[in-house]
C-alpha cells in the first residue's frame, strides 16, 4: 500500500522572496493532496504572497500569520515553517468564508453541511471515523466561538481543531492564505479524509479547584463581565484567586489562574485579557451569563505535554505528523519559565508542525491557554 510522502521545512529569512523559495525546496513536492504554512506576521505580506503564488502554482496550500513557530527546529519566532503531504491514501478540500464580521450561524451552519455533502460526493466514504476538519481563522475577528459552534454543528460526527490566526504581540491584523492570497476577516475550513490513523486532542496544563463562580452579568458579543457573584468581576475575581486588591491583578495572575467551564464532562479553559476601570473583565474568549467559572490552577506544562504525547502514541502509533495549535499564553508561560527548549524538543520528537495562536478550536468549541491538534500515524 501506498505509504505517506510528508515533507516538512523552515526559512528563518526576513526576506520574504527568500523565504518562501526556502520553504519551497524544502515541501515542494509532486501530487501533493494538501500543504500548510505558518509565518511571522513580520514577513511581508504581499511579497511573499506572490512568491508563493509563483512557486506553488496549483499546489493546494493555505497557512495564516502567526505568534510563533512550531517548526523542525523546535519552537521560533520571525520564520515561516510548513509541510506537505501526498498520498492516495489523503485527500483534501478546503473552503473560504469572506465577511466574518457578517457571519450568521444558520448561514454557516447550512454552509458546513454543503461543504460535507460536496466533499463526500467527490471523495466517497473510505470508512467510519475517515475525515478531519482543521479551522484557521482570523484571530481578531471576534467571531471564533459562532463560527466553530455552527461548523460544527453542520459537520456532524466530523471531529475538529484549529487555531485562530495571530500578529505576534501587537494584535493588530490578522491573516489566512489561500488561494494565493492573505485575506482577513475570513476563516478557512480544510476537510481530510483518510485512511492513515489519527487521534484529534487537547491538553491544557490545568485542573480545576474548589473556587466556583457565577457570571451574573455579561455581554458575551464582547467577550466582557461585568458581574461575578453579583459583585463587580475584577474584584470578585480577585477574591477567588487570593488576592485583597484589583490593583493587584496583572496579565501574569491572568495567565496563572485562568477558568475552567466544565461542558460535556470536559474541562475548557477561559482565560482573561485585561481588567478594565469599570472592574470588568474583558476575556480572550466570549462568556455567557448563568456560566458556572472554576477558578483553576496550573501543573507542569512540560510533564503535561509529554503525557499528552504519549496518550497519542497509544493511539496512533508514532506520528508521521502533529499538525498543533498552541495558545500565546502558553508560549510566553513557557518563556518566563524558561521551558520553551523542552517543550520544543518534545515537538520535535513528535513531528509537530504548527503555531502560536491568538485562540483554539476543538471540536464545537473555542479555548484558551490550550494545545490541540491532529496526529497523524504513518
Amino acid at each position: 500500500m501506498s505509504g505517506l510522502n510528508l515533507k516538512k521545512g523552515v526559512s528563518q529569512s526576513r526576506d520574504p522572496v527568500i523565504a518562501a523559495r526556502e520553504l519551497h525546496a524544502a515541501i515542494g513536492q509532486p501530487d501533493t493532496s494538501l500543504a500548510i504554512f505558518f509565518c511571522s506576521a513580520d514577513l511581508d505580506r504581499e511579497a511573499l504572497a506572490a512568491e508563493l503564488r509563483r512557486l506553488f502554482g496549483a499546489t493546494p496550500l493555505i497557512g495564516c500569520t502567526t505568534a510563533g513557530e512550531i517548526t523542525p527546529l523546535g519552537y521560533l519566532d520571525g520564520s515561516i515553517t510548513g509541510v506537505s503531504l501526498a498520498s492516495p491514501r489523503l485527500v483534501a478540500l478546503t473552503h473560504r468564508t469572506d465577511d466574518l464580521a457578517s457571519f450568521r450561524f444558520s448561514e454557516g451552519e447550512r454552509s458546513a453541511r454543503e461543504l460535507l455533502t460536496r466533499f463526500r460526493h467527490r471523495y466517497p466514504p473510505r470508512g467510519a471515523d475517515d475525515t478531519f476538519g482543521l479551522l484557521l481563522i482570523d484571530g481578531l475577528s471576534n467571531q471564533e466561538e459562532s463560527f466553530v459552534s455552527a461548523l460544527s454543528r453542520g459537520l456532524g460526527e466530523v471531529r475538529l481543531f484549529g487555531g485562530s490566526a495571530a500578529d505576534g504581540t501587537r494584535f493588530g491584523e490578522t491573516f489566512v492564505y489561500h488561494e494565493g492570497e492573505f485575506h482577513r476577516d475570513a476563516a478557512l475550513v480544510t476537510l481530510v479524509q483518510t485512511d492513515f490513523p489519527f487521534s484529534v486532542f487537547k491538553t491544557q496544563h490545568f485542573e480545576a479547584s474548589e473556587e466556583k463562580m457565577v457570571v451574573t452579568e455579561a455581554s458575551p458579543s464582547q467577550r466582557l463581565v461585568t458581574e461575578i457573584n453579583g459583585e463587580p468581576a475584577g474584584r470578585e475575581y480577585a477574591r477567588a484567586v487570593g488576592l485583597s486588591d484589583i490593583e493587584e491583578l496583572t496579565p501574569l495572575v491572568f495567565a496563572t489562574y485562568p477558568v475552567v467551564v466544565r461542558l460535556g464532562g470536559q474541562p475548557y479553559v477561559r482565560s482573561i485579557q485585561k481588567v478594565n476601570p469599570d472592574e470588568s473583565l474583558t476575556f480572550f474568549c466570549a462568556i455567557d451569563e448563568g456560566i458556572v467559572l472554576t477558578v483553576a490552577r496550573g501543573i507542569d506544562i512540560v510533564e503535561n505535554l509529554e503525557q499528552a504525547f504519549r496518550d497519542v502514541r497509544r493511539a496512533v502509533g508514532p506520528p508521521a505528523l502533529v499538525l498543533g495549535c498552541d495558545c500565546i499564553l502558553r508560549n510566553i508561560e513557557c518563556g518566563q519559565k524558561n521551558v520553551k527548549e523542552a517543550i520544543g524538543r518534545i515537538f520535535m520528537d513528535n513531528n509537530v508542525i504548527g503555531f502560536a495562536t491568538y485562540g483554539e478550536q476543538f471540536n464545537a468549541m473555542h479555548v484558551n491557554q490550550t494545545f490541540t491538534g491532529v496526529a497523524i500515524g504513518g
